[in-house]
């Protein structure tokens, strides 16, 4: 075969090796025969219609949905996929692992033993977390094999990932301070050009928030509900009553009238609680939720410490895949049939809604232990311990990869443990990236492919 013969067949090999990534990526919503709704995609869709501001729900991911929802939100799968096998296939590049079947291998293998594809054909934010966090470390960490082109797509994804949730934002600035850090005590590992870089892509997607909900509800504001969610964790701690209980009577706090009624269960209190309903839910009680929880922490700082810490090691370990994916978010059909009626029948027709088994509890069966294995490993690959190679100077980058994804996986358990509550969805969210980086580290250890940028 000649070089002219065999220059096509490279560009067929990788094509074929994307579809089926993207296939595999999609496999659980073709199966189901519709993408997989959640809890809250409903409160995400309704925002540009309702043209209201809601806790804990992005402007900007609604925008993403209510562009994608003609062709029954097919369009966002196939987004949501594509973006993942780019990101990916570029990071295999820059580690010298730039061929077709380890870029199908890696995802397919990820698709089995992870929730990534759960992740990818589900109409919610978690995705982006994990490729915001992949596309950070891509400008940030090896932007010298990046072409101009890929800098500016990269860092515009990290923009949009930190708008579309709060939590993805608090992980993204804190890798982007922790570079910060590592500049101060080695200049030269950090170069300017860089941090630059991470700073403007993290910053622009903290602007994007208010500008989004400006053009949906007409208001230059943050989105609610930050000081709520960490109420509900205060609540469900105990930490609520305390206050309360120090506190009341006081006629500044309408909860005092109701201290004894309070559930222990945050999702409860928010989500299924007539008394939240009746005093107002986040309108009505945002202010009293955030002074109680701040005065909290000033009041009870070694009691707000034990059971933080405590909130954020369930959290570590708290990542099962199908939390919220179930035939009773009767919230998120209502939006739906309100606001997207051309989308119903394929729904309705849908598996996931006819009580179909996903399987989750056997799913988990692999993807807990393995994703608590990948974490683990993490240490190990960053200190070279797993395998004398990897001590080399050659394979300093998959520990540095690793590295970075061990500080998201620290970072994201601080965040959602702490500042919300536990959740396995929060985990599973970023819990794939430690299995991608230990897959990183062992492919590293065969020989590297050129790396330079195309």
């Amino acid at each position: 075969m000649t070089t002219r013969d065999r220059v096509p067949f490279a560009h067929v090999t990788w094509a074929l090796a994307s579809l089926f990534c993207l296939a595999v990526l999609a496999a659980p919503a073709l199966w189901n025969g519709f993408p997989l709704l959640q809890w809250d995609t409903g409160g995400y869709l309704a925002r540009w219609y309702e043209g209201t501001l809601v806790p804990s729900r992005a402007v900007a991911y609604g925008l993403i949905l209510n562009a994608g929802s003609w062709g029954d939100f097919w369009p966002v799968v196939l987004l949501q996929s594509a973006l993942t096998v780019w990101v990916i296939a570029i990071v295999l590049r820059v580690h010298g692992l730039a061929r077709p079947f380890i870029l199908a291998g890696v995802i397919a293998a990820l698709s089995i033993v992870t929730t990534l594809p759960w992740l990818t054909a589900i109409l919610l934010t978690d995705i982006f977390c994990g490729l915001g966090v992949l596309a950070l470390y891509l400008i940030m960490m090896r932007r010298d094999r990046l072409i101009r082109g890929e800098r500016t797509a990269l860092g515009l994804l990290v923009a949009v990932a930190a708008a579309t949730h709060s939590a993805t934002l608090a992980v993204l600035g804190g890798l982007v301070i922790v570079a910060g850090l590592v500049r101060l005590a080695r200049r030269a590992a950090m170069p300017g050009n860089r941090l630059r870089a991470g700073i403007f892509a993290v910053a622009f997607g903290a602007a994007l928030v208010p500008l989004a909900n400006d053009v949906v509800a007409g208001r230059l504001v943050w989105t609610p509900g930050g000081f709520a969610l960490s109420f509900g964790r205060m609540l469900q701690d105990g930490i609520v009553a305390k206050y309360l209980d120090a506190h009341c009577p006081d006629p500044r706090l309408r909860l005092c009238a109701h201290k004894d009624a309070l559930p222990r269960d945050a999702d409860q209190w928010f989500w299924g609680s007539d008394l939240f309903d009746r005093l107002g839910r986040f309108a009505g009680l945002g202010r009293e939720m955030e002074a109680i929880a701040l005065g909290s922490v000033t009041e009870f700082p070694l009691l707000q410490a034990q059971t933080a810490a405590t909130a954020a090691a369930r959290q570590l370990v708290d990542m099962r895949t199908g939390e919220g994916v179930l035939d009773t978010i009767w919230h998120t059909y209502s939006i739906i049939e309100r606001y997207v009626p051309a989308a119903v029948p394929a729904m309705k027709a849908a598996r996931q809604q006819h009580g179909a088994a996903f399987g989750f509890e056997t799913l988990n069966l692999l993807h807990w232990p393995v994703g608590l294995l990948a974490m683990a490993l993490l240490p190990l690959i960053v200190s070279g311990f797993c395998s004398p190679a990897l001590r080399s100077p050659a394979l300093r980058e998959a520990r540095e990869l690793a590295a970075v994804i061990a500080l998201t996986v620290l970072g994201n358990a601080v965040v959602c443990g702490v500042f919300s509550n536990p959740h396995d969805r929060y985990g599973a969210r970023v819990v794939w990236l430690a299995t991608f980086a230990v897959l990183v580290a062992g492919l590293s250890l065969r020989p590297r492919r050129d790396i330079a940028p195309r």
